[in-house]
């Protein structure tokens, strides 16, 4: 065994003690190593789309390295740069690594971003209505697309359209500015007159002056023109495979296309008039609405319907001032009684059409009427007005007096089901076994409570509407004459008495004395 000295034992401890002060001084005066740590993450990989250019100690080097790269190249070409640069960072812990300098890094960014460099990236303009948007090379050709808008209602191209900078958006947005050959100036969105000039016509509709002017005196004609959705354009830069060339997009924005809308259901509707008035045929409204299941469907005011009007992606509102002479009616005027039930009414006095002649002041959205304000009218033949009498108190309902039971013969024609019966059923029958609860169909006054005849068992009811409902073949009477009942009362058992070919119930409803389809009115 060799033997150890003193002198070999104290060599090494120099040894040993020399290489821990070089470790030490290169790791606290060499700054591409990194000190030891164990907190996680402490070297990251830089990949930028997807090619690999240094290590650095954080992600937020990384970015302000690349931050300094995107500078550097804007600084050499002198002017607008387009590139695609997509950064990401692998991270890892380790104990011991090197991290690249910053030159070495945004060097290597320098080179991977001039090979993704876009050359082919020119100003341009977006124009943006609503969420539909269209790219466009050059301002002139905005405004070409946009003035063929206004085109289609200003065949004297008295209306010029600007574009003009948004005060209100804090980037770089235009905005549109209409003014007329006279220099008025309307602004997009807000209202067609302004200031001095607007208070002037707002006077000459509401004081006495149009009344005093005679129908020759008005300036009949285009009014006023403008967009009826908000529009913004948009400097942007763009490749050639983005942009539309401007005889598309004026085709695009300026072609009728089928577009949903709501139309109100106002009072004295019905599904045929919507129809003649919205110029969309009758089965087509029906097929566009669930509830609607034919052309007899219920609507009331208020209801809104789904309908298709063709208006194209950019629309136009105007006013027109124009006259015009017509036959028109009086608004019909109503009696109201509250001794009546609203199912009831009564013409008092037939209306007659009128005639005047009319100055107006009209406006569209696109091609269709939204309002018309009248300025001066003289009625030449006043109307007479259609007046009703109506009743305001609700009906009562009728509901089925059984539960159940299963519909075994019809109102109407039929074959004579057993010798002496009718071949004209009035009524309808429910096959149910002997004993089924009957229930009053409406509240009313029991009039009659035995035997029918033919009928076996019968209860007759009498209701507060002047109606009356029938009950035969029972089998069992539970009510008195005189009686009083509400909807729902159990008023008899079911049975097969009388002229009958089984166990059912027999149910009628009388109007004015004559039997009527009992399904028609069972709420």
């Amino acid at each position: 065994m060799k033997k150890i000295t003193k002198y070999y034992l104290e060599l090494k401890i120099v040894f040993l003690k020399t290489a821990a002060l070089i470790i030490l001084v290169c790791l606290f005066l060499f700054p591409s190593f990194h000190k030891i740590e164990s907190t996680g993450d402490n070297m990251y990989t830089i990949l930028l789309n997807g090619e690999e250019v240094g290590m650095v100690d954080s992600r937020k080097t990384a970015e302000e390295y690349l931050r300094k790269a995107r500078t550097a190249m804007i600084k050499e070409a002198e002017g607008l740069v387009f590139v695609d640069a997509v950064m990401e960072t692998e991270g890892r812990e380790l104990i011991f690594g090197r991290v690249d300098t910053e030159e070495e890094v945004v060097d290597n960014m320098c080179r991977v971003l001039k090979t993704n460099e876009i050359t082919d990236r020119s100003l341009a303009y977006t124009i943006k209505i609503n969420e539909f948007t269209v790219n466009i090379q050059s301002a002139e050709g905005v405004k070409e697309i946009l003035q063929a808008a206004l085109a289609k209602y200003d065949p004297d191209n008295e209306f010029q359209v600007e574009l003009v900078v948004d005060p209100d958006r804090e980037i770089n947005v235009l905005t549109t500015r209409i003014t007329t050959s006279d220099d008025r100036v309307k602004e997009e969105l807000e209202m067609p007159m302004a200031g001095a000039e607007k208070a002037f016509y707002e006077m000459e509709r509401n004081s006495d002056v149009s009344l005093q002017m005679s129908f020759d005196d008005f300036d009949y004609g285009l009014v006023d023109l403008y967009y009826g959705d908000e529009i913004e354009v948009i400097e942007t830069y763009l490749s050639q495979n983005e942009l539309t060339d401007v005889a598309t997009a004026k085709e695009i924005l300026t072609r009728d296309q089928e577009k949903n809308t709501i139309y109100e259901v106002q009072a004295g509707d019905t599904l045929s008039e919507i129809s003649l008035k919205t110029e969309i045929p009758l089965d087509r409204i029906i097929e566009m609405n669930e509830t609607l299941e034919d052309e007899n469907s219920t609507i009331r005011v208020g209801d809104e319907l789904i309908i298709t009007i063709p208006e194209p992606e950019l629309s136009v509102g105007r006013q027109e001032e124009i006259y015009y002479e017509e036959d028109y009616d009086a608004p019909t005027e109503y009696i109201y009684n509250d001794e009546w039930y609203t199912t009831d009414s009564v013409v008092r006095q037939q209306p007659s059409a009128g005639h005047r002649n009319v100055a107006a002041v009209v406006t569209y959205r696109n091609n269709s009427v939204t309002d018309t304000e009248i300025l001066k009218e003289e009625v030449t033949i006043a109307p007479v007005p259609k007046i009703v009498e109506v009743g305001t108190r609700i009906p009562p309902t009728y509901i089925k007096p059984i539960s159940g039971g299963r519909l075994s013969s019809n109102f109407g024609r039929r074959s004579a089901p057993t010798r002496g019966a009718s071949t004209y059923h009035k009524g309808v029958d429910w096959a149910t076994p002997v004993g089924t609860a009957v229930v009053a169909s409406c509240s009313g006054t029991v009039v009659r409570a035995g035997w029918g005849s033919g009928y076996g068992y019968v209860v007759y009811i009498n209701h507060p509407d002047g109606r009356q409902t029938r009950y035969g073949h029972l089998s069992k009477v539970l009510v008195k004459v005189g009686q009083t009942v509400s909807q729902g009362d159990k008023i008899a058992l079911s049975g097969n008495t009388g002229r009958s070919t089984g166990p059912h119930l027999h149910f009628e409803i009388l109007i004015g004395g004559s039997q009527v389809n009992p399904l028609q009115y069972l709420n």
